[in-house]
């Protein structure tokens, strides 16, 4: 599990098929404190650490992963910067909402206009996840915890204050982008149980 606040921005090093992609992300985090086997969530993506190095981890992604997120299509490609968050510990304050790292869609920024110091960025979710995308609810996107501001039909608002923006990746973000999403679970449920009613 995780809260949604990034806590380091990695850079992919390298990406090499072997029957699935793995990829080596260097990190500031101190690898050293990182087991073999641990989850840090790579741009949203939950994924697993199967390789460890003085400044780097590594992972390997399935087809089923490429299929949901942004990583396929080399949209991860070396020299990319990745919002990374380590999982949540018992104890640890929880500063964002409870995120899985298990990405359900794609958004797309569709539009971005500046308003002061903050950006208001327009995204596209898929259709099939619009439904659970509510004013003043929390999504992930890319990892990161943010509230929504305002959806009309599939499209939703997000508003990135200059904080966000220079300790995450959402500082370099443009229109047509694609971005990891992933819904509230407690949205999740809430849908589920409506359609038992």
């Amino acid at each position: 599990m995780f809260t949604g606040i990034i806590t380091d921005i990695g850079t992919v090093a390298a990406v090499e098929q072997q029957g699935d992609l793995r990829a080596r992300i260097k990190t500031g985090y101190d690898t050293a404190t990182i087991d073999m086997g641990a989850s840090i969530a790579s741009d949203g993506v939950c994924l697993t650490v199967v390789g460890l190095g003085t400044d780097w981890y590594e992972v390997q992604i399935s087809a089923e992963t490429l299929d949901k997120t942004n990583i396929g299509a080399n949209r991860w490609h070396v020299g990319k910067r990745l919002n990374l968050e380590r999982a949540l510990k018992v104890g640890d304050e929880l500063g964002g909402h409870i995120v899985s790292g298990h990405v359900d869609g794609v958004a797309e920024v569709v539009a971005m206009v500046n308003q002061g110091d903050s950006t208001r960025v327009t995204l596209r979710a898929p259709e099939e996840l619009a439904r659970f995308i509510a004013p003043k609810g929390s999504v992930a996107l890319n990892g990161t915890s943010l509230t929504v501001n305002g959806v009309e039909g599939c499209d939703f608002g997000i508003n990135f204050i200059p904080h966000t923006k220079e300790v995450t990746t959402w500082g370099e973000v443009t229109v047509g982008d694609r971005v990891n999403l992933e819904i509230d679970t407690l949205a999740r449920y809430v849908a589920r149980l409506a359609e038992m009613s």
